[in-house]
């Protein structure tokens, strides 16, 4: 049954909704400061040092702005003190050596090309009033493409990329210019030296206010790469081969272990980025002179690729077709104990390399991950599964092929570590012996043992600073 409405009724709708719509908008502003202002506070929380970053390009435009506020100052420069305002608000980036690359890059490139446009303006006045338009196009044309083309090198659009954009626009101003300005090298001249200041206020505020060093972050983000791989495994075990349907607190914080490692397989372009930066900082704190940056991106590089191994892993754990667990409690001891040796390798390496100290210790866990290894070999090749489904079989099968070749990725990473722990000159650890309580994986072991007169020692390698 369709209800009518009077046209009186239908004409109050549109302002019945505009008054209510004016009603709410107080509640919605309200509602929408308080979202930006809890994003501004998480952002700051998140990392102070953006604070700081902010008050540090603050400082450093006040700096500059001097040229324009004080006449002494202005007469120097004129209008050309601009420059150096604009080379703040480009140059100053939020780290050390970002802000050291870019700057190098613009005081050289404005250096060596406004010396060439000067050169170019030189040559180009010899042909006349006719032929100097003609050549000055003629220099501009090469240099652009040449530039241009060199900035497809890999090296080159690493580390120089924005010197060469700065190169061809300090060209062109010069060399252009020049043909409706007499005072060619004049302008020149107040272009570097403004650039230069710009440059100079940049690094110094850089540097002396709060620094960050862009090789601690990669440091620190190779480091931690490593440690959620580490939790993955740590957890992995007891996830996979649980045998209760009932999931307790540890079992949530096994699945928030479990989805850490996602973070590493995108994180190649922010470590190359933060290598081509780190390489224009100089020695600070324990990182000394050409530290070997290049280095971590190995290490970068097999991490992921363990961590690619670790996402064909995690696809098992909710994969439709599973093993019974009768069958998959055939191959347990040796999967977890796999599982958790690589776990207690990359948090030793991890550990280790975040305090800069030269040790072998994960070496002992990478053993114990071996004979582990060998052991679900020599299982695997019996007839454990023969009166099995083939497809029930294959999931249990495809997780203890992967863990054995994650043995040989941790391997690789290891070596990695100890070739870049010799490459830095890291300080070499002590190690010592220290009792340990068994692990649960050998609880079993540990029991029988208690029985008779000699108990089996467990013992744990422990670096000392």
């Amino acid at each position: 049954m369709e209800t009518l409405t009077s046209p009186q009724q239908q004409s109050s709708g549109p302002i019945t909704r505009g008054c209510q719509w004016f009603k709410a908008l107080p509640n919605k502003f309200c509602d929408k400061t308080m979202e930006i202002v809890r994003k501004t506070k998480k952002l700051g929380q998140d990392d102070p040092r953006r604070i700081v970053h902010s008050l540090k390009v603050g400082l450093a435009l006040t700096l500059v702005s001097l040229f324009y506020y004080f006449k002494p100052l202005y007469d120097g420069f004129g209008d050309s003190a601009m420059w150096a305002v604009l080379t703040v608000v480009v140059v100053l980036e939020f780290s050390v050596g970002a802000t050291l690359g870019k700057g190098f890059n613009r005081m050289l490139a404005t250096f060596v090309a406004g010396g060439l446009g000067v050169g170019a303006h030189c040559l180009a006045t010899l042909a006349g009033r006719k032929g100097e338009p003609i050549l000055i196009a003629t220099f501009v044309f090469i240099i652009a493409v040449i530039m241009t083309f060199m900035r497809f090198f890999p090296k080159m659009k690493a580390r120089y990329d924005y010197g060469l954009l700065i190169f061809i626009l300090t060209f062109c101003l010069v060399s252009v210019s020049g043909y409706r300005d007499d005072q060619v090298l004049k302008m020149a001249h107040e272009r570097f030296s403004t650039i230069l200041v710009g440059s100079c206020a940049s690094l110094i505020v850089c540097i002396c206010v709060c620094p960050v060093w862009i090789g601690e972050d990669l440091h620190n983000s190779v480091v931690t790469n490593m440690e959620k791989l580490g939790n993955f495994f740590q957890a992995f075990g007891d996830e996979y081969f649980e045998v209760s349907e009932e999931h307790d607190q540890s079992s949530e914080n096994n699945k928030s272990y479990l989805q850490g490692y996602r973070s590493v397989l995108t994180s190649k372009s922010s470590e190359e980025t933060m290598a081509n930066f780190a390489r224009w900082e100089p020695g600070h704190g324990p990182f000394g002179y050409r530290h070997p940056w290049k280095m971590y991106l190995k290490i970068g590089n097999l991490t992921r690729d363990c961590a690619y191994k670790v996402e064909a892993l995690n696809n098992y754990l909710n994969c439709k077709i599973q093993t019974p667990v009768e069958i998959r409690g055939k191959i347990q001891g040796q999967c977890k104990r796999v599982s958790l040796e690589c776990s207690r390798a990359l948090k030793e390496m991890a550990s280790t390399f975040r305090k800069m100290v030269r040790t072998r210790s994960a070496i002992v866990h990478i053993d114990s991950s071996k004979e582990a290894a060998e052991e679900l070999k020599t299982l695997l090749r019996t007839n454990l599964w023969e009166e099995a489904d083939l497809l029930e079989i294959i999931p249990a099968a495809s997780v203890a092929s992967l863990l054995l070749e994650i043995i040989e990725c941790i391997e690789k990473i290891s070596e990695a570590v100890n070739e870049l722990a010799k490459a830095a000159a890291f300080r070499n650890g002590n190690a010592t012996v220290l009792p340990e309580q068994p692990d649960s994986i050998h609880q079993g072991e540990a029991q029988n043992d208690s029985n008779t007169a000699m108990p089996v020692p467990h013992v744990a390698i422990i670096v000392a600073e």
